[in-house]
């Protein structure tokens, strides 16, 4: 019992590591709009996101390849939640918008 305990745990694990990346991704894509330097944002933001799930990885889930596993699972369903969500928050997906060659002042 001890060890389906420690691998749900590191199932929410992942999960919460997750979502913090997910939700810090969203956050920045929005915020970076209205900063001065966006390209400065999203760096310092994907160094921060980065740092704290491969710190949480190694110290939450250690060295058992089975707790890496159920937390790399929890990760992946996070991601699934998370867009699942988001996209239900932003609406549809617009069209791209096609520009012919005349337009656009270049050959095809």
């Amino acid at each position: 019992m001890n060890d389906a305990l420690s691998l749900a745990f590191s199932l929410a694990a992942g999960a919460s590591l997750g979502t913090f990346f997910f939700g810090g991704l969203w956050w920045t894509v929005r915020m970076a709009a209205s900063s001065k330097r966006p390209a400065l944002f999203f760096l310092g933001s994907l160094l921060l996101r980065t740092c704290m799930v491969v710190l949480g990885f190694h110290v939450v889930l250690g060295n058992d390849w089975r707790r890496l596993l159920a937390g790399l699972l929890g990760f992946i369903l996070a991601r699934l939640i998370m867009t699942r969500f988001i996209s239900t928050r932003m609406g549809p997906a617009a069209e791209p918008v096609k520009v012919s060659a005349r337009v656009a002042g270049h050959a095809p």
